[in-house]
């Protein structure tokens, strides 16, 4: 992916790499890769590309975006019917999907908002990963800046309140199909033929009423991009997140009705309701740096009840954008406060519209003008703060569809401890509320201070800090550090993606010493959390606790493709050390994505016959969802907090399948409901070709 290049709409690509012949497609990696490494100029919405001396590759992008296969033009004598056409649009970045309005807006909205990432969780807050899945320090990705015009059978595609629409469930199954190629294949064989496969479905979707799940496939065709090309932000969590959520909504969607297919089905517009006047006061603001070619900031505050809102400034750009955007003017009335004024300072609102996510709008009718701000320690700020920790953490972990932008925030007061290394580098660590919490940088990129930040940070253990954090789910108590109370002066914050500190900013004598990471077996017991209830056990430690062996074959499966997991090899002592641990579950869940990438069956010369692709995407997707179940578990145990569970329960160690799940705190590990249960409510529809 050449981040030079215009975004181009899905359904561009889709569209010039189904009119290629067979002989081109199979040439259209390679040439990828070539005209990725040509020249690139801009003379205002146009971009040119040098092949040659003599020939050049024209785009022209008004707003930004290429909306029109005829907007790439191509100098060469086989144009339009070239190769290099469908190679620059596969080069380019993706456009998010267009906003079409699948749901009428309210007449009282003054201010529609396009968010095309409902696939999403809401809004842009941090870095967002190659996929745009919500991340440890994103949110969701962007609007894109233009957006063809709406098709003339959108409305006809727009689905019922009861049931998905027949254009609904033809969609959801072209997503199955496209979604399910691109894990038979994985990254290395997902080249760009796929990638327009899954392109075309998404486009199909978002015309069909979905755009949740068109989102996630634009964000999977990301990823895949940023894994082929060696982006060094490409993480394989990220992809295999995506892929689970585009199959998973692929197959829920048909037999879903009411208020679960609205929520499968997402909304393309959050409409801003008026709020009336609002005092703001200023909280911390976070960059914007995204691997899909979007930058900029979000400023977060809070009102008198303590309820969050942002103001985001973000557009297309790169590193410079992030780190400038702080000092740029904030998009609400007049006032001429920047991002970066505004995290310290107050604002006055009056005719506010506000979106479900808490996203402040602005519109014509908003008014606007500098307040006082207080700092973290004085009230409303303070509230924030006095939330038990553990409820934020229940509060973060709560599955929901329609998520606050807000949820995953955690507010602490820790005491720095020291650092400890790990293989993604070292993480800072800190006491909180008994608990040894690991603190990692939001953002790793050379531009943005966060890791600078915490390198100076763990330079003075012992110094008590206030501090805002994205939660990380994972066995052990994590976070992404996004802001800190001053070290000095407490009545002061440091945003850590737009603050450098320095030495003087840091406590001229050391405050203590740094202290060896303590073994999870070795930290000493909790007093439970005053209530009825007690706290979970705590895991045991993770070093003994294999719960790497079905996780790892569900990445590898997304990396590879079938055939990694269809190699002989030590299938049946991981799947029995599972067992041995109270993983029963998981145990099967590993035999099953084996014997079903392995099951080849042949004909009667002794031919193989094609693979049952879609009996191995359903093992993997049960696979999948267990470890995503498993690790919010984990979480909660590791905090100490309650997982919340939404949908039905099964009776203690018997699943919905009859057959024997963990006991809870079987082996010391929490109770998981059985994921295959997301799956299982009805057969999958029909596939074509399976």
């Amino acid at each position: 992916m050449n981040a030079r290049l215009p975004h181009v709409d899905p359904s561009v690509t889709a569209q010039l790499v189904a009119a290629l012949t067979p002989r081109l497609r199979k040439r259209l990696d390679s040439g990828v890769g070539k005209v990725a490494a040509r020249p690139v100029s801009r003379e205002g919405d146009v971009v040119r590309i040098a092949l040659d001396d003599d020939t050049d590759l024209e785009l022209h992008a008004p707003g930004g975006v290429v909306t029109r296969a005829e907007a790439i033009r191509c100098g060469c004598l086989l144009a339009p019917d070239c190769l290099h056409r469908a190679a620059a649009a596969s080069a380019a970045p993706v456009a998010e999907p267009a906003a079409l309005p699948t749901t009428p807006t309210p007449p009282t909205t003054p201010a529609p908002a396009t968010d095309p990432s409902t696939a999403s969780p809401p809004t842009t807050h941090g870095a967002t990963s190659p996929t745009g899945a919500r991340t440890p320090t994103t949110g969701a990705t962007p609007t894109a800046p233009h957006s063809p015009p709406p098709d003339e059978h959108a409305h006809a595609s727009t689905p019922a309140q009861g049931t998905a629409t027949p254009a609904q469930r033809t969609a959801a199954t072209a997503l199955h199909d496209a979604a399910a190629a691109v894990l038979e294949a994985g990254t290395d064989g997902a080249g760009a033929v796929l990638q327009a496969e899954l392109l075309r479905a998404a486009h199909t979707a978002r015309l069909a009423g979905l755009p949740r799940a068109a989102g996630r496939a634009v964000a999977v065709v990301t990823a895949l991009r940023a894994a082929r090309g060696g982006d060094p932000a490409y993480r394989l969590a990220d992809l295999t997140a995506a892929l689970r959520e585009v199959l998973v909504l692929a197959h829920r969607i048909p037999d879903a009705t009411g208020p679960e297919l609205a929520g499968l089905r997402g909304s393309v517009r959050q409409p801003y309701t008026p709020d009336g006047s609002l005092r703001l006061y200023g909280l911390f603001a976070e960059p914007v740096l995204s691997a899909t070619g979007y930058a900029g900031a979000v400023t977060w505050t809070a009102d008198p009840t303590g309820r969050l809102h942002t103001v985001s400034d973000v557009a297309p750009g790169g590193p410079e954008r992030a780190t400038g955007a702080a000092d740029r003017a904030v998009r609400i009335g007049d006032t001429s406060l920047t991002h970066r004024e505004l995290s310290r300072a107050g604002l006055a609102v009056s005719g506010a519209t506000v979106s479900p996510a808490g996203r402040l709008g602005a519109g014509a009718g908003v008014r606007a003008v500098r307040a006082s701000g207080v700092d973290w320690s004085a009230e409303p700020l303070d509230r924030l703060w006095a939330v038990p920790v553990t409820e934020q953490i229940s509060r973060a972990l709560r599955d929901e569809q329609d998520a606050r932008e807000d949820q995953d925030l955690l507010f602490l007061d820790v005491t720095l401890v020291g650092t400890v290394r790990e293989a993604a580098g070292e993480c800072l660590l800190a006491e909180c509320d008994g608990l040894t919490v690991r603190l990692t940088a939001a953002h790793d990129h050379p531009a943005l201070p966060h890791r600078e930040n915490l390198r100076l940070l763990a330079s003075v253990p012992g110094v008590r800090l206030r501090v805002i954090a994205r939660l990380t789910p994972g066995p052990l108590p994590r976070a992404a550090l996004l802001a800190v109370s001053h070290p000095t002066d407490p009545g002061r914050h440091v945003d850590l993606g737009l603050d450098r500190l320095g030495r003087a900013d840091l406590p001229t004598a050391p405050t203590g010493r740094p202290h060896p990471l303590p073994h999870p077996a070795d930290q000493p017991p909790r007093a439970p959390h005053p209530g009825p209830s007690q706290r979970p056990t705590p895991p045991p430690p993770v070093d003994d606790a294999p719960l790497h062996l079905l996780r790892r074959r569900v990445t590898q499966a997304v990396s590879g493709g079938r055939r990694v997991l269809a190699f002989p090899g030590g299938r049946d002592t991981e799947a029995a050390r599972l067992r041995r641990y109270g993983l029963g579950t998981a145990g099967e869940l590993l035999t099953e994505l084996h014997a079903t990438a392995a099951d080849r069956a042949r004909d009667p010369f002794g031919r193989l016959l094609p693979a049952d692709t879609a009996r191995f995407v359903r093992a993997w997707l049960g696979a999948a969802l267990y470890t995503e179940f498993l690790d919010r578990a984990l979480c909660a145990a590791a905090w100490g907090a309650s997982l919340g569970t939404t949908g039905r329960s099964t009776a203690p160690g018997h699943s919905t399948t009859g057959r024997p799940t963990e006991e809870p705190g079987a082996a010391g590990m929490p109770a998981v409901p059985d994921p295959e249960a997301a799956i299982r409510p009805a057969a999958p529809p029909a596939r074509s070709g399976h």
